[in-house]
């Protein structure tokens, strides 16, 4: 396809004021998304130090993420609904403003607690804190998923059917932007701020019980005084990522449109769904037909779906848990593990990026190919990383980057596969539906590494992740012969309900 030639006939200056537009809507809406994850992925930064001084469990934890990332998928699910009737700009806005609400009671948790309580120490005191602190991550994980539908919405309404790949998996590089800015700014609070407490015995005991660790040993004292000098250090990685939530809010609002309709321009030749005129009371009577064919009884959907079980399995556990597996597992300390994190999400943009290119020039649009490769690939990677622990901690830090190089590929892929084939007028539904399954996958993955890890060991962890991505490769390979998008098929629905 030339150039030019998605614009059919229109004339230089309506091209140029519709290139400014999309730019600009692919711009605000990455960053105001990468936002979204400094007050999404502060929490797996803070785990270690809440464990340090409550001594909060991986199980609990696991527990805490698995109904969170339920509750997520859920919430992704129900906004995609919502979003194909309402404003996307505002609903993603006010979505943001709620998670930087959640994220400071998350940080004055103790203080509630307490409050509650009416103590601060002993068993009521820390089952009411696990209590509080569930709660508000729960809330968080609600009000995130609001984050992504109007993305699913804006972008596809925006972006040509031929570009969508190579554009939005540039664009789905706001996950790792600000999943890895995120870890980066959130380890140097933890290794920067708090209060020093390492001269109190009394500290330095409660570290040491809820570690487990023998002070008399000099390489565990190293690390009891590393969580002793920055006691209560965890509270700013919530209270900082907060105040800039606040900011990024007024940001996606001032800045997107919903689409090219809003400001005047006309819709991509090559991307009307064959809708045509809406039924009394301005309402579209063939609505629920129309998700019907193209979401609900569409089998690549639903393919799309299972595989992204396994693509969040993998990304997730990695992600929620690579710092605590680092400093656990291969007694690297808070900081280095927040690098070796934000190396892997650094690989990961380069990663997406190279899948979405790869999807459009090498297979014409067909996303699920590409995911077939992505996820053989991570797999060889994560084998490698596990099945190697004697490498020297610069290579076992690649091989992870590497990992993430291409597990990132699919995660971007499903959602721009999933908007092709349901057509960008079911695409926020189609995302919905696919959310929902990915974050019954990282549900699996939080409540079965929480507990795995406690009872079988880090190992244990990586040898089933592995597995789950053999999976996954076998469930994208199933669906090869699936179209690029499903324009066609939307047509032949619109023409048989004429007829």
């Amino acid at each position: 396809m030339a150039k030019e030639s998605i614009y059919g006939n229109w004339d230089a200056q309506t091209i140029k004021r519709y290139k400014s537009w999309e730019l600009r809507t692919i711009l605000v809406s990455m960053i105001g998304y990468a936002i979204y994850y400094f007050v999404r992925k502060n929490f797996s930064v803070a785990m270690p130090g809440l464990t340090a001084q409550f001594g909060i469990s991986n199980t609990s934890f696991g527990i805490v993420i698995g109904i969170g990332s339920l509750i997520y998928g859920l919430s992704r699910f129900i906004n995609g609904f919502v979003v194909d009737r309402f404003s996307a700009r505002l609903i993603m806005s006010i979505g943001l403003l709620l998670c930087a609400a959640s994220n400071f009671a998350f940080g004055f948790g103790v203080n509630i607690s307490s409050w509650i309580t009416g103590v601060d120490a002993g068993p009521d005191f820390i089952n009411m804190l696990i209590l509080v602190m569930a709660v508000t991550i729960i809330l968080n994980q609600l009000f995130q998923g609001i984050g992504y539908p109007p993305c699913a919405r804006l972008l596809p309404s925006w972006i040509h059917p031929s570009q969508l790949a190579t554009k939005m998996s540039i664009w789905n590089t706001s996950h790792s932007i600000g999943a890895g800015l995120a870890v980066i700014v959130c380890g140097y609070i933890m290794g920067s701020l708090g209060q020093d407490m390492s001269t109190s015995p009394e500290v330095i005991d409660t570290i040491s019980k809820n570690l487990g660790l023998d002070p008399s040993n000099a390489e565990n004292m190293k690390t009891i005084l590393s969580y002793a000098e920055h006691w209560d250090a965890w509270r700013w990685c919530f209270w900082i990522p907060a105040f800039i939530a606040i900011f990024g809010a007024a940001w996606l609002y001032f800045g997107l449109r919903d689409d090219p309709r809003s400001v005047g321009l006309p819709e991509l030749p090559g991307t009307k769904t064959g809708k045509t005129t809406a039924a009394k009371d301005g309402k579209d009577s063939s609505r629920s037909k129309f998700l019907k064919v193209m979401v609900w009884t569409n089998r690549w959907i639903w393919t799309l779906c299972i595989a992204n079980i396994f693509v969040y399995v993998m990304r997730m556990g990695i992600l929620d848990w690579g710092p605590k597996f680092l400093t656990e597992a291969r007694g690297m300390s808070i900081e280095e593990a927040a690098w070796s994190v934000a190396a892997f999400e650094i690989c990961a943009i380069v990663g997406t990026i190279c899948a979405g290119w790869a999807t459009d020039h090498i297979f014409k649009g067909k996303a699920h190919r590409m995911c077939f490769i992505c996820m053989t690939g991570a797999v060889i990677f994560m084998a490698l990383f596990i099945f190697l622990p004697g490498l020297p901690a610069l290579a076992s830090v690649a091989l992870l980057a590497f990992a993430g190089f291409f597990i990132y590929g699919p995660q971007a892929l499903i959602g721009i596969a999933s908007a092709n084939q349901a057509t960008k007028e079911a695409s926020a539904t189609a995302n919905g539906l696919a959310g929902i399954f990915g974050y019954v996958g990282s549900f699996l993955s939080a409540i079965g590494i929480g507990i795995v890890a406690d009872h079988w060991g880090w190992d244990m962890v990586f040898y089933i992740i592995i597995g789950v991505g053999i999976l996954g490769a076998i469930t994208f390979i199933s669906m090869w012969a699936a179209p690029r998008d499903g324009y066609e098929r939307s047509n032949h629905f619109y023409q048989s309900l004429e007829k």
